[in-house]
Formats: C-alpha cells, sequence, structure tokens
C-alpha cells in the first residue's frame, strides 16, 4: 500500500486495565532515556502482511486514521519492528489533527493512541479549554535503546511505545507537558492530568512529570497487560 488510508471513524472502547503488582510493573516499565550503546545494523523488508496486520490496518483506517503501512524491520541486537505504520493524522469529534515524529510505531499501538487522542483528548480540550486540538506533538516511537541503567530493551526498541510532549489547539494555543504541567493556568494543568490519566485507563504503561525528571517533558505511553500509571 502506497497511499495513505483515509476512512470514516470508529468508536473504540477504552481497554480495561489490569492490576499488577508494584515489583512486577517496576521490571516491566520502559524507559525514555537514550541508548550509548551501538546501534546494530539495520535491514527492512515488506513482506506480505499477515492476517493480524491487516485487519489492524483495517481497523485503524476505521477510526479515521491517516497512515502508510510499513515493512518489517530487523535491527538485530534485540530491536525490531513488525506490524508498524508511519501515522500522520488522527479524527477527532469535529475534524483531523496531526502527528508529529509517528514516523514508526506499532500498528496496535496507533489504535491505542488513536483512540485516546479522541475520546480523551480532544474532547477533554474542547471541554475544559474551549477549543479542539489540531495538532499532537511527540518525540517519537521507535528507538533501539535500553530502559535507563539497564541493559534491557525498551519498548521504544519494538515501536510499541510513544512519548507525547504537547497539544496544539484550533486557537492557536500550545500546551505542552514541560512548561504547563506546573507553569500552565490553572485550566491547562487541570487538562494535562486528566489527559494523562485518560491514558492510564487505555494503556499498561504511562509515565509523566510525576514519575523522574527523565519524563519531566512528556508523557510516556506503551501498551501492556499491566496497569503501572505515574
Amino acid at each position: 500500500m502506497s497511499n495513505r488510508i483515509r476512512l470514516s471513524a470508529f468508536l473504540r472502547p477504552p481497554r480495561p486495565g489490569t492490576v499488577v503488582a508494584g515489583l512486577v510493573a517496576t521490571m516491566l516499565l520502559s524507559s525514555c532515556a537514550p541508548d550509548v550503546a551501538e546501534q546494530p545494523s539495520v535491514t527492512a523488508s515488506r513482506p506480505a502482511a499477515t492476517a493480524e496486520a491487516r485487519m489492524c490496518r483495517q481497523e485503524l483506517a476505521e477510526q479515521g486514521a491517516d497512515f502508510v503501512p510499513l515493512g518489517d524491520l530487523l535491527s538485530g541486537g534485540g530491536c525490531s519492528s513488525t506490524n508498524a505504520v508511519a501515522l500522520y493524522h488522527l479524527a477527532g469529534d469535529a475534524g483531523r489533527f496531526a502527528v508529529t515524529n509517528a514516523d514508526r510505531i506499532a500498528c496496535p499501538l496507533s489504535q491505542t493512541v488513536a483512540a485516546w487522542a479522541r475520546y480523551g483528548v480532544d474532547r477533554a480540550a474542547r471541554q475544559m479549554l474551549g477549543s479542539g486540538i489540531v495538532r499532537i506533538e511527540t518525540f517519537g516511537s521507535y528507538s533501539c535503546r535500553n530502559v535507563a541503567g539497564s541493559s534491557r530493551r525498551s519498548a521504544h526498541s519494538n515501536a510499541n511505545a510513544l512519548d507525547v510532549s504537547g497539544f496544539v489547539l484550533a486557537d492557536g494555543r500550545r500546551i505542552t507537558v514541560k512548561d504547563d504541567w506546573d507553569g500552565g493556568t490553572e485550566a491547562e494543568r487541570r487538562f494535562l492530568r486528566v489527559v494523562q490519566a485518560s491514558a492510564c485507563k487505555r494503556f499498561g504503561t504511562v509515565l509523566g512529570p510525576e514519575y523522574n525528571a527523565a519524563h519531566e517533558d512528556h508523557f510516556h505511553v506503551e501498551l501492556g497487560d499491566g496497569s503501572f500509571c505515574r
């Protein structure tokens, strides 16, 4: 598929989370710190899509996303990416909005991001700030790196995590995690906390400014079977 896919919006209910013991959840956390290790060589291929990948892409299109399916990426050293897409736009209730830097993100993660962006971010912005969003800004998804301070690979090393740094509203306001988590207006601070709480209902792991200094400027969201929200 060479062209971006655009279809009508599709309601997808949030995924209920399950509670995991704190120790287990902590061991599963993926950090956003850069990996200083040597990057492995990369080979990319575009094999025939599996039935699972075709279904995911169809459902993502039905959610109103604008994306390009990608071939598998086999980097070695514990880094790889399968069933991924380049994600450009998502659908809100009243229009579409852009997503930055999501040039390789796992399709299942994209589906959850799409639902969260529409029902947990855009609607919150309209209700709390009086304006919908036109852009979600991110630091990206795929990156071959370790969990900080360990030899374990991060969820980013398989494109199963996304770092969300801010939101641009239709009225021109730009709200960022770094500047407005503590420094914004009361409404903006409350909006960011509602957005994070909504993410915690959909993703397995959500890390923000109150987790540690490495996450003071973004929300790290990733899929998983657990429920860890900080």
